[in-house]
């Protein structure tokens, strides 16, 4: 009875422990995120502020700063990612975050979006974060993968509107590759790349 008792007191000790980790690991990322978020709306400036070529390298490494771009860039490559060499792995890293990063600046009202956390779920080194982003009364889901790298939480998957980025690029990927294989889509990053 007395082993009985210790094991299940051992059973709620670990329980206990690991829900303050996870609401501790959930407070963290909300204020990781909205840091980021705070940072950003701050460089704005005003609606219709003119951003220097300066201001919009800042807030291309503030929005970006928190994104793993590697692990996207496997997620997006999928099978693909293991069957090539590291030089042209790093290469696709590379190009792959050059146009994503670029691509955060096309619209940058996006940013000044009011923002909900909804749900955070964080378990172990993984986290799920759900928000609604508010901007002209049109409200839009944006939700997070997120890993602990080390010390630090990153991203490595957002869904805008239920569309995953990495899910995205991915069916585009492949359909490079199906069709006229990887060099082929290598060519097309780095024009792409190089408009940016």
């Amino acid at each position: 009875m007395k082993m009985m008792k210790s094991v299940l007191l051992l059973l709620v000790a670990l329980m206990s422990t690991n829900l303050i980790y996870a609401q501790n690991a959930d407070q963290e990322i909300k204020d990781l995120l909205e840091s980021r978020d705070d940072q950003i709306k701050e460089l704005m400036g005003p609606e219709g502020t003119e951003y220097s070529d300066v201001q919009r390298a800042e807030l291309k490494e503030i929005i970006n700063g928190i994104i793993d771009f590697e692990a996207m860039a496997k997620e997006a490559l999928d099978d693909t990612y293991n069957t090539i060499s590291e030089e042209q792995r790093n290469e696709f890293v590379d190009l792959f975050s050059t146009i994503v990063r670029d691509q955060s600046l096309n619209k940058l009202d996006i940013y000044r979006a009011k923002v909900t956390y909804t749900n955070i779920t964080a378990n172990g080194d993984q986290a799920r974060v759900e928000t609604l982003a508010e901007l002209d009364d049109v409200r839009t889901p944006v939700n997070y993968e997120m890993e602990k790298n080390g010390d630090e939480w990153v991203i490595t998957d957002m869904e805008i509107d239920d569309v995953s980025t990495a899910g995205s690029y991915n069916r585009q990927f492949q359909r490079i590759i199906n069709q006229k294989g990887f060099d082929s889509l290598m060519n097309s990053l780095r024009k792409r790349a190089d408009r940016a």
